[in-house]
Protein backbone atom coordinates (compact mmCIF):
# COMPACT_ATOMS: atom_id res chain seq x y z
CA UNK A 1 0.00 0.00 0.00
CA UNK A 2 1.02 3.63 -0.17
CA UNK A 3 -0.01 6.71 1.70
CA UNK A 4 0.47 10.42 1.33
CA UNK A 5 2.12 12.84 3.72
CA UNK A 6 1.17 16.47 2.93
CA UNK A 7 0.34 15.37 -0.62
CA UNK A 8 3.64 13.49 -1.04
CA UNK A 9 3.24 9.91 -2.19
CA UNK A 10 5.07 7.45 0.09
CA UNK A 11 5.81 4.15 -1.62
CA UNK A 12 6.21 0.65 -0.23
CA UNK A 13 9.36 -1.35 -0.88
CA UNK A 14 7.57 -3.31 -3.60
CA UNK A 15 6.44 -0.13 -5.31
CA UNK A 16 9.97 1.28 -5.22
CA UNK A 17 11.16 -1.97 -6.83
CA UNK A 18 8.61 -1.43 -9.61
CA UNK A 19 9.98 2.07 -10.07
CA UNK A 20 13.44 0.55 -10.40
CA UNK A 21 12.17 -1.54 -13.32
CA UNK A 22 10.91 1.61 -15.03
CA UNK A 23 14.14 3.38 -14.15
CA UNK A 24 16.24 0.72 -15.79
CA UNK A 25 14.20 1.03 -18.98
CA UNK A 26 14.85 4.77 -18.94
CA UNK A 27 18.55 4.36 -18.18
CA UNK A 28 19.10 1.82 -20.92
CA UNK A 29 17.14 3.91 -23.42
CA UNK A 30 19.25 6.98 -22.67
CA UNK A 31 22.47 5.01 -23.08
CA UNK A 32 21.18 3.75 -26.42
CA UNK A 33 20.43 7.33 -27.46
CA UNK A 34 23.80 8.57 -26.24
CA UNK A 35 25.41 6.14 -28.66
CA UNK A 36 23.05 7.14 -31.48
CA UNK A 37 23.70 10.89 -31.28
CA UNK A 38 25.74 12.03 -34.28
CA UNK A 39 25.82 14.75 -36.88
CA UNK A 40 23.17 14.09 -39.53
CA UNK A 41 20.61 12.31 -37.36
CA UNK A 42 17.30 14.03 -36.69
CA UNK A 43 15.71 14.45 -33.30
CA UNK A 44 12.72 12.55 -34.70
CA UNK A 45 14.93 9.58 -35.49
CA UNK A 46 16.23 9.62 -31.93
CA UNK A 47 12.63 9.68 -30.73
CA UNK A 48 11.78 6.61 -32.83
CA UNK A 49 14.75 4.73 -31.37
CA UNK A 50 13.59 5.64 -27.87
CA UNK A 51 9.97 4.64 -28.38
CA UNK A 52 10.93 1.31 -29.95
CA UNK A 53 13.28 0.48 -27.07
CA UNK A 54 10.80 1.52 -24.38
CA UNK A 55 7.95 -0.51 -25.86
CA UNK A 56 10.11 -3.54 -26.66
CA UNK A 57 11.16 -3.50 -22.99
CA UNK A 58 7.53 -3.96 -21.94
CA UNK A 59 7.13 -0.34 -20.88
CA UNK A 60 5.13 2.66 -22.06
CA UNK A 61 6.61 6.10 -22.85
CA UNK A 62 5.65 8.55 -20.11
CA UNK A 63 5.84 11.60 -22.35
CA UNK A 64 3.90 10.56 -25.45
CA UNK A 65 0.44 12.09 -25.26
CA UNK A 66 1.21 13.88 -21.98
CA UNK A 67 -0.92 17.05 -22.26
CA UNK A 68 -0.70 16.54 -26.02
CA UNK A 69 3.08 16.15 -26.26
CA UNK A 70 3.89 14.23 -29.46
CA UNK A 71 7.26 12.64 -28.62
CA UNK A 72 8.55 9.84 -26.44
CA UNK A 73 11.53 12.02 -25.53
CA UNK A 74 12.18 15.72 -25.16
CA UNK A 75 15.05 16.71 -27.45
CA UNK A 76 16.36 20.18 -26.60
CA UNK A 77 19.22 21.50 -28.74
CA UNK A 78 21.65 24.32 -27.98
CA UNK A 79 19.66 27.30 -26.60
CA UNK A 80 16.64 25.07 -25.93
CA UNK A 81 16.55 24.43 -22.19
CA UNK A 82 13.82 21.80 -21.94
CA UNK A 83 10.70 20.32 -23.60
CA UNK A 84 12.03 20.39 -27.15
CA UNK A 85 9.68 18.49 -29.48
CA UNK A 86 11.47 15.84 -31.57
CA UNK A 87 11.01 16.20 -35.30
CA UNK A 88 12.89 17.12 -38.48
CA UNK A 89 15.76 19.03 -36.87
CA UNK A 90 19.09 17.64 -38.05
CA UNK A 91 21.92 17.58 -35.52
CA UNK A 92 25.24 19.12 -36.58
CA UNK A 93 28.79 18.99 -35.26
CA UNK A 94 29.14 21.39 -32.36
CA UNK A 95 25.55 21.03 -31.15
CA UNK A 96 24.66 20.19 -27.57
CA UNK A 97 21.49 18.13 -27.10
CA UNK A 98 19.64 17.42 -23.89
CA UNK A 99 17.50 14.28 -24.04
CA UNK A 100 14.79 13.75 -21.42
CA UNK A 101 13.11 10.33 -21.23
CA UNK A 102 10.38 8.72 -19.15
CA UNK A 103 8.89 5.23 -19.01
CA UNK A 104 6.07 3.49 -17.15
CA UNK A 105 6.19 -0.12 -15.90
CA UNK A 106 3.16 -1.56 -14.09
CA UNK A 107 1.87 1.97 -13.47
CA UNK A 108 5.14 3.30 -12.01
CA UNK A 109 7.32 5.97 -13.60
CA UNK A 110 11.02 6.59 -14.16
CA UNK A 111 12.38 9.90 -15.48
CA UNK A 112 15.92 10.97 -16.40
CA UNK A 113 17.83 13.25 -18.75
CA UNK A 114 21.32 13.53 -20.23
CA UNK A 115 23.16 16.22 -22.15
CA UNK A 116 25.24 14.90 -25.07
CA UNK A 117 27.76 16.68 -27.32
CA UNK A 118 27.43 16.20 -31.08
CA UNK A 119 30.84 15.58 -32.63
CA UNK A 120 33.50 18.15 -31.77
CA UNK A 121 32.03 20.59 -29.26
CA UNK A 122 33.51 23.75 -27.73
CA UNK A 123 35.23 23.14 -24.42
CA UNK A 124 32.97 25.62 -22.65
CA UNK A 125 29.95 23.51 -23.58
CA UNK A 126 31.54 20.33 -22.27
CA UNK A 127 32.26 22.17 -19.04
CA UNK A 128 28.65 23.37 -18.83
CA UNK A 129 27.39 19.80 -19.20
CA UNK A 130 29.94 18.52 -16.69
CA UNK A 131 29.03 21.00 -13.96
CA UNK A 132 25.33 20.37 -14.59
CA UNK A 133 25.72 16.63 -14.04
CA UNK A 134 28.06 17.02 -11.08
CA UNK A 135 25.63 19.37 -9.33
CA UNK A 136 22.89 16.75 -9.58
CA UNK A 137 25.11 14.15 -7.91
CA UNK A 138 26.01 16.64 -5.17
CA UNK A 139 22.27 16.92 -4.55
CA UNK A 140 21.93 13.17 -4.09
CA UNK A 141 24.96 13.10 -1.81
CA UNK A 142 23.37 15.73 0.45
CA UNK A 143 20.16 13.72 0.92
CA UNK A 144 19.70 11.93 4.25
CA UNK A 145 16.72 10.29 5.90
CA UNK A 146 15.46 12.84 8.38
CA UNK A 147 17.00 15.70 6.43
CA UNK A 148 15.04 18.30 4.51
CA UNK A 149 14.20 18.64 0.85
CA UNK A 150 16.08 21.91 0.47
CA UNK A 151 19.31 20.18 1.52
CA UNK A 152 19.29 18.76 -2.02
CA UNK A 153 18.52 22.13 -3.58
CA UNK A 154 21.23 23.92 -1.61
CA UNK A 155 23.85 21.34 -2.56
CA UNK A 156 23.02 21.68 -6.26
CA UNK A 157 23.28 25.47 -6.10
CA UNK A 158 26.45 25.45 -4.01
CA UNK A 159 28.30 23.30 -6.52
CA UNK A 160 27.23 25.47 -9.45
CA UNK A 161 28.12 28.72 -7.68
CA UNK A 162 31.50 27.42 -6.51
CA UNK A 163 32.54 26.32 -9.99
CA UNK A 164 30.94 28.71 -12.48
CA UNK A 165 28.91 31.80 -13.22
CA UNK A 166 26.22 29.80 -15.02
CA UNK A 167 22.56 30.69 -14.81
CA UNK A 168 20.47 28.29 -12.73
CA UNK A 169 17.02 27.99 -14.29
CA UNK A 170 14.40 28.68 -11.61
CA UNK A 171 11.19 28.35 -13.64
CA UNK A 172 11.58 24.59 -14.12
CA UNK A 173 12.48 22.30 -11.24
CA UNK A 174 12.64 18.68 -10.15
CA UNK A 175 9.63 16.92 -8.69
CA UNK A 176 8.17 14.00 -6.85
CA UNK A 177 7.49 10.94 -8.98
CA UNK A 178 5.78 7.57 -8.62
CA UNK A 179 2.33 6.56 -9.78
CA UNK A 180 2.36 9.80 -11.82
CA UNK A 181 5.27 11.44 -13.58
CA UNK A 182 4.93 14.80 -11.83
CA UNK A 183 3.90 14.89 -8.18
CA UNK A 184 4.55 17.00 -5.10
CA UNK A 185 6.98 18.15 -3.89
CA UNK A 186 8.83 20.47 -6.23
CA UNK A 187 12.62 20.14 -6.01
CA UNK A 188 14.27 23.48 -6.88
CA UNK A 189 17.91 23.68 -7.88
CA UNK A 190 18.59 26.57 -5.52
CA UNK A 191 17.82 27.48 -1.94
CA UNK A 192 18.94 27.32 1.67
CA UNK A 193 19.34 23.98 3.49
CA UNK A 194 17.11 22.76 6.31
CA UNK A 195 13.78 23.69 4.77
CA UNK A 196 10.82 21.93 3.21
CA UNK A 197 9.41 18.45 3.75
CA UNK A 198 11.38 15.90 5.72
CA UNK A 199 13.12 13.24 3.64
CA UNK A 200 11.63 9.89 4.59
CA UNK A 201 11.82 6.33 3.35
CA UNK A 202 9.44 5.69 0.45
CA UNK A 203 9.78 9.14 -1.14
CA UNK A 204 10.97 9.22 -4.75
CA UNK A 205 12.26 12.41 -6.32
CA UNK A 206 13.49 13.50 -9.73
CA UNK A 207 16.38 15.93 -9.36
CA UNK A 208 17.08 17.87 -12.57
CA UNK A 209 19.36 20.89 -12.70
CA UNK A 210 19.15 23.07 -15.81
CA UNK A 211 22.02 25.47 -16.36
CA UNK A 212 22.70 28.17 -18.95
CA UNK A 213 25.93 29.72 -20.20
CA UNK A 214 24.39 33.13 -19.80
CA UNK A 215 21.37 34.38 -17.87
CA UNK A 216 18.67 31.97 -16.78
CA UNK A 217 15.88 34.12 -18.28
CA UNK A 218 13.79 32.13 -20.74
CA UNK A 219 10.58 31.96 -22.71
CA UNK A 220 8.40 29.34 -24.38
CA UNK A 221 8.16 29.19 -28.17
CA UNK A 222 4.90 29.30 -30.13
CA UNK A 223 4.70 25.48 -30.06
CA UNK A 224 3.73 25.92 -26.36
CA UNK A 225 6.43 23.46 -25.30
CA UNK A 226 10.00 24.37 -26.22
CA UNK A 227 11.68 26.58 -23.62
CA UNK A 228 14.66 28.63 -24.87
CA UNK A 229 17.08 31.09 -23.30
CA UNK A 230 16.26 34.75 -23.86
CA UNK A 231 19.88 35.56 -24.73
CA UNK A 232 20.31 32.66 -27.17
CA UNK A 233 23.14 31.09 -25.18
CA UNK A 234 23.32 27.33 -24.74
CA UNK A 235 21.85 25.25 -21.92
CA UNK A 236 22.38 21.85 -20.30
CA UNK A 237 19.95 19.58 -18.44
CA UNK A 238 20.65 16.47 -16.37
CA UNK A 239 18.17 14.37 -14.37
CA UNK A 240 17.83 11.14 -12.41
CA UNK A 241 15.07 9.63 -10.28
CA UNK A 242 16.19 8.54 -6.81
CA UNK A 243 14.96 7.30 -3.45
CA UNK A 244 16.46 7.03 0.03
CA UNK A 245 16.84 3.75 1.91
CA UNK A 246 18.26 3.18 5.42
CA UNK A 247 21.72 2.73 3.89
CA UNK A 248 21.73 5.69 1.51
CA UNK A 249 20.53 7.07 -1.85
CA UNK A 250 19.49 4.65 -4.59
CA UNK A 251 19.40 6.23 -8.05
CA UNK A 252 16.62 4.33 -9.78
CA UNK A 253 17.40 5.47 -13.33
CA UNK A 254 21.17 4.89 -13.12
CA UNK A 255 22.17 1.49 -14.44
CA UNK A 256 24.41 0.82 -11.43
CA UNK A 257 22.01 2.48 -9.02
CA UNK A 258 24.43 5.37 -8.67
CA UNK A 259 27.02 3.28 -6.85
CA UNK A 260 30.11 4.50 -8.73
CA UNK A 261 29.25 8.21 -8.72
CA UNK A 262 28.22 8.18 -5.07
CA UNK A 263 31.35 6.25 -4.10
CA UNK A 264 33.46 8.99 -5.72
CA UNK A 265 31.75 11.42 -3.32
CA UNK A 266 32.28 9.17 -0.32
CA UNK A 267 28.59 8.21 -0.11
CA UNK A 268 27.35 4.64 0.31
CA UNK A 269 24.42 3.89 -1.96
CA UNK A 270 21.33 2.11 -0.68
CA UNK A 271 20.10 -0.39 -3.24
CA UNK A 272 17.15 -2.59 -2.26
CA UNK A 273 17.84 -4.95 -5.15
CA UNK A 274 20.31 -5.50 -8.03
Amino acid sequence: MMFRDRGIEIKTREQILSMRKAGLVVGRTLELLRGAVRAGITTGELDAIAEDNIRSSGATPSFKGYHGFTGSICASVNDEIVHGIPGDRVLADGDLISIDCGAIVDGWHGDAAITVPVGEVDAELLELARICEESMWRGFAAARLGGRLSDISAAVEAHVRANSSYGIVEDFVGHGIGSAMHQPPNVPNFGRPGRGPKLVEGMALAVEPMLTLGKQDNHTLEDDWTVVTDDGRYAAHTEHTFTLTPTGPWVLTALDGGESQLADLGIKFGALAD
